[in-house]
C-alpha cells in the first residue's frame, strides 16, 4: 500500500486530499482503493490480515457533501480485487479508530471541539455495538487512558499512561481501562511508542528517547538480537526496522550522530550484513562532527537538557563561534541523532547548541508544564541561559552569538532580535511566527480550531506583549526572514508582515522567500537555498 496527498482545489479553496494505491509485488499492477468513493482523507490504514489474505482496514472519509460523508467510516478492502465492506459506521466527531490483530475494530476516539469534551467508545468485536466506556469533560485534569494494543485474551490491553508523572506503558483491563502491571517506565523521561509482535496481540518492546532515540526489547530473543549487532557496529547505534515472521531476515538502519549511515539487510543464517543504501550517497559513511547531550541549570534553577554538536575542524580551541538552535513545536525536543542542519553548521565553524527549554516533551508532566504561559518569557530565558553557561565553560565566545531556528524556533529567533539584541550578533527564523493573534485565527478554521486556540492562550496570556511584529522598533541585531510560500502550517503572511514592519521602523533585516516552499524543508532546493542564504548572512554578521 502506498499513500498518497496532494494539493487540490474546491471552490476556491485549497484541501489536501489523500488516497491509498495497491501495488502487486511484481510492479506490474496498480489499483485505486475507493478513490471515486472517498472523501478528503482516505489514507489511514488501520491493519493488515496476517493470515496472508490481501485484506486491510481502511478508515476513510466517504465524501464531502454531508456531515455522514465526512465521519470517516472503517472498510475492509480486499486490495487485490478492491472489494469492500463497512465494518464500522462514521459516528460524529470520531476521526480516529482502532482496531486489534484479528480485524476486529474494538475502539474510538470521539473529540467534541465546542464543548471540549471527550469519550473513548468501545465493542468487543465487531458483532458487539459500540459504547462509551470512558468520558472526559472540559474541566478534568487527567488525561483519558486509550487502549492501544489488544491482547489476545480479550480481556486486557496495553495503554500509555502518565500516573507516576511520566508517560510509562501499563496493562490494562477491558472495558473498565482499570490499570495493572507497569511494564514499562524509563527513568526521568516518557516512553515514545510501543513495538507490537508480528500478531499484533501483544508487545515485543518500546521506543524511548533519554539522551538518543532507540528501541527496548521485552522479547528475550530480539533483545539478544539487538545486544548482538550493537556490539558488531562500534559506537554507531543500529535500529531494527522491519522483520520476517520467523524472524531470519531484518532491515536494519546503523547510523550515528555524526553519520547518516546506511539500511542493511541481515540473513540470520549468513555472517554479514549486506548493505542496500546509503542514507547520504554523498556523504556515505564519512564521519563529520562530534554530538553529545549536556545539562545546565537556568537561571530559576530549572535543569535543562541539551545537544551540543563541536565543529570536527576546531576540536580543543576555545571560545568559538556559537549558533543557538531551538527546536520547533514546542511540545517536541532534540536529542542525539544525525541532523543535517546542525552538522552544516559545524562543518563551517560553529559550535551548536540545542536546548530542550522548559514546555519540551519527553521529560515528564511536570516539565512540559513549566512552559505554560512561557512562550517569549522563561523559555526564551532557557535559551539565554545556555549561550551564559557554555561560556563559563571556555566553549564559546559570548560576543559571537547568532540564534537561528524555524517554525517555533523561528519565533524564537525573531524574539531574541527584538528582546534580547545585547545579547547577539544576528538571528535567522525560517517559518518563524510573528503574530500569535494572526496564528489563533488562522488555526480556528481547521479541526479542532477552538481546542487549538485554548492551547495557545494558555502558552502565552498576552498575545500582543509577545508578537515581535507589534515590537518592530525594538529590533537591535540584524535578522534574515525565510519562508515558503505554501506553507500551510505557518502562513507566509507571519513573516511578511514582519519584514514590513522592520522596514517601516528603519531596522536591519534580509527577507527571502520560497516560492514552493513548505513548513518541513521538503525539496532539496528549499534546503539549499536556505542554507546558502543562511551562510552568506551569518558571514556578514558572525562571521565563524
Amino acid at each position: 500500500m502506498i499513500g498518497l496527498g496532494a494539493q487540490q482545489d474546491y471552490f476556491g479553496q485549497e484541501i489536501y486530499v489523500t488516497r491509498v494505491l495497491a501495488i502487486s509485488t511484481d510492479l506490474k499492477t496498480t489499483r485505486r482503493l475507493d478513490w471515486n468513493s472517498s472523501g478528503v482523507r482516505a489514507d489511514d490504514v488501520l491493519w493488515v490480515a496476517h493470515d496472508g489474505t490481501p485484506r486491510i482496514l481502511l478508515s476513510k472519509q466517504t465524501g464531502i457533501e454531508t456531515e455522514a460523508d465526512f465521519n470517516p467510516s472503517v472498510f475492509e478492502i480486499d486490495v487485490s480485487t478492491g472489494k469492500s465492506r463497512r465494518v464500522a459506521e462514521g459516528r460524529p466527531n470520531v476521526r480516529t479508530w482502532y482496531a486489534d490483530g484479528e480485524g476486529q475494530v474494538r475502539a474510538a476516539y470521539q473529540y467534541n471541539d465546542a464543548t471540549r469534551s471527550s469519550a473513548l467508545l468501545y465493542r468487543a468485536n465487531n458483532r458487539d455495538s459500540f459504547r462509551p466506556i470512558a468520558r472526559r469533560a472540559r474541566k478534568d485534569e487527567d488525561g483519558m487512558t486509550i487502549p492501544l494494543t489488544f491482547r489476545a485474551d480479550g480481556t486486557t490491553a496495553v495503554a500509555y499512561d502518565d500516573e507516576g508523572g511520566y508517560t510509562a506503558l501499563y496493562e490494562v483491563s477491558l472495558p473498565d481501562l482499570k490499570l495493572g502491571k507497569k511494564l514499562y517506565a524509563l527513568d526521568g523521561y516518557d516512553v515514545d511508542d510501543i513495538i507490537d509482535n508480528a500478531q499484533e496481540n501483544d508487545v515485543v518492546g518500546a521506543t524511548v528517547t533519554d539522551h538518543h532515540g532507540r528501541s527496548v526489547w521485552f522479547d528475550n530473543d530480539l533483545k539478544e538480537l539487538q545486544q548482538a549487532i550493537d556490539g558488531s557496529v562500534g559506537d554507531r547505534r543500529a535500529r531494527i526496522i522491519s522483520w520476517n515472521r520467523t524472524r531470519t531476515r531484518f532491515l536494519i538502519e546503523v547510523a550515528a550522530a555524526s553519520q547518516p549511515g546506511a539500511l542493511y539487510f541481515w540473513d540470520t543464517g549468513n555472517a554479514k550484513m549486506n548493505r542496500l543504501a546509503w542514507n547520504s550517497p554523498i556523504l556515505q559513511s564519512r564521519r563529520l562532527s562530534p554530538v553529545s547531550t549536556i545539562r545546565y541549570a537556568a537561571r530559576d534553577g530549572t535543569p535543562i537538557e541539551a545537544v551540543l554538536t563541536m565543529p570536527r575542524h576546531r576540536m580543543g580551541q576555545k571560545n568559538l563561534p556559537l549558533i543557538v538552535l531551538p527546536h520547533g513545536g514546542p511540545s517536541v525536543r532534540d536529542s542525539e541523532g544525525w541532523d543535517w542542519w546542525t552538522q552544516y553548521l559545524a562543518e563551517i565553524g560553529y559550535v551548536v547548541i540545542q536546548p530542550n527549554y522548559r514546555g519540551s516533551s519527553g521529560y515528564g508532566i511536570a516539565f512540559a508544564k513549566k512552559g505554560a504561559g512561557e512562550w517569549g518569557l522563561k523559555m526564551q530565558d532557557d535559551l539565554n541561559d545556555a549561550v551564559t553557561h557554555l561560556a563559563k565553560q571556555g566553549i564559546a565566545d559570548p560576543k559571537r552569538v547568532c540564534m537561528v531556528g524555524a517554525s517555533y524556533g523561528g519565533y524564537a529567533a525573531m524574539r531574541a532580535a527584538q528582546r534580547d539584541g545585547n545579547l547577539y550578533r544576528c538571528a535567522v527564523s525560517y517559518a518563524g511566527v510573528s503574530d500569535l493573534a494572526a496564528l489563533r485565527r488562522y488555526d480556528s478554521q481547521f479541526l479542532n480550531g477552538r481546542t487549538i486556540g485554548d492551547w495557545l492562550k494558555t502558552q502565552a496570556p498576552d498575545f500582543q506583549l509577545i508578537s515581535p511584529r507589534f515590537h518592530a522598533g525594538d529590533f537591535s541585531t540584524p535578522i534574515l526572514l525565510m519562508h515558503g510560500k505554501v506553507d500551510k502550517r505557518v502562513p507566509v503572511a507571519q513573516s511578511r508582515n514582519l519584514a514590513a514592519e522592520l522596514k517601516k521602523a528603519g531596522k536591519p533585516y534580509r527577507y527571502v522567500e520560497q516560492p514552493l516552499g513548505d513548513h518541513f524543508f521538503s525539496r532539496s532546493e528549499d534546503r539549499l537555498q536556505f542554507l546558502s542564504e543562511m551562510t552568506a548572512f551569518l558571514k556578514e554578521y558572525n562571521p565563524s
